[in-house]
């Protein structure tokens, strides 16, 4: 393929569409586990010695549990769906990419959860592009040390840079309606 074909209006059109196909199982994790959440911290209250908690009362057993069971969901139906002609062009899911991409959202937010901590920034205190793109990191290297052909056949460039350009958009566009409905105690 060429920079032109790659350019052109129908290609990108295709590569916006499959960036959002491949990246709905790691979307949806993180806002259900944040609706559905509560009860049980995953860190137990745990405080490191550095005076702060592991992860926080923001990360619990039943946000995960529920966030990747959301994540296997619509992966689920994407994989029952796959074989309408209208999403022939759209890249194959397959359990292991949707396992790989759910549980690795979260656990990627866990992971700057346990940063921020280190950092001393308190539970919803910004920290621009790393909240951004957490998730991303987190579903990419989970998925990487279970697929790494899966990867390198469905996220070619121009998905890629779609999943980066898409992927704040709508974190803050969630962030502000889970604001809005009083899930979220900051609007970012």
């Amino acid at each position: 393929m060429t920079l032109a074909d790659a350019l052109a209006p129908g290609a990108l059109a295709l590569a916006a569409l499959s960036a959002c196909w491949i990246m709905l199982p790691a979307w949806l994790p993180n806002p259900t586990a944040a609706l559905f959440g509560g009860g049980r911290p995953i860190d137990g209250g745990r405080v490191l010695n550095d005076g702060y908690r592991m992860l926080g009362n923001g990360k619990t057993w039943r946000g995960f549990v529920i966030g990747v069971l959301c994540g296997l969901g619509i992966g689920a139906v994407q994989i029952l769906a796959q074989g309408h002609p209208l999403l022939a062009a759209l890249p194959a899911h397959t359990l292991l990419s949707v396992v790989a991409l759910s549980i690795g959202a979260l656990l990627g937010d866990m992971g700057k959860s346990f940063f921020k901590r280190r950092l001393g920034k308190d539970r919803g205190a910004p920290w621009p592009i790393v909240d951004q793109f957490d998730l991303v990191v987190g579903a990419f290297v989970v998925l990487a040390l279970v697929d790494w052909p899966w990867i390198t056949e469905h996220i070619t460039l121009p998905v890629l840079v779609f999943i980066l350009i898409l992927t704040p958009l709508l974190h803050r566009i969630m962030n502000l309606i889970g604001y809005a409905a009083g899930i979220k105690n900051e609007p970012w």
